[in-house]
């Protein structure tokens, strides 16, 4: 009985080109896929942005009314000037700006990876006490 070769007893070297063949039609399908989706990922991410962006500008936008609008029911409610609701206005913005300024600096300054700086630190004091030793 005859064994059967599926390839069609082509050899070792026409079955590697053929493997290879395959390979590279793969690849080149997967690379074409990607390619593909890629532009659709990259509109979308796109998409995405502007829309990030545009709540941004709407949010921001309606924080400026909002404060409008209070600064103007409060004048009217109070019987004062407006000019001074807003300045005062202004001046608790400033205060509240000044507040996240100093937490960030003190965020800032405090050390991050401590303990890894630490790790690193220990590691490099072995390592000259090792390179001490071999000498």
């Amino acid at each position: 009985m005859r064994f059967r070769n599926p390839a069609g007893h082509a050899g070792l070297i026409n079955n590697l080109v053929s493997l290879a063949n395959s390979l590279a039609g793969f690849f080149e399908a997967r690379v074409s896929l990607f390619a593909r989706e890629s532009r659709g990922a990259l509109l979308h991410l796109l998409l995405l942005a502007g829309a990030v962006m545009m709540a941004l500008v709407l949010i921001a936008s309606g924080y400026v009314f909002l404060i409008v609008g209070m600064i103007f029911g409060i004048a009217h409610a109070l019987g004062i000037s407006w000019v001074w609701i807003a300045l005062g206005a202004a001046a608790l913005h400033f205060l509240l700006a000044i507040g996240c300024v100093i937490f960030a600096r003190v965020q800032f300054t405090k050390p991050m990876f401590r303990t890894s700086l630490q790790e690193l630190k220990k590691d490099r004091e072995w390592l000259k006490d090792l390179d001490r030793k071999n000498r």
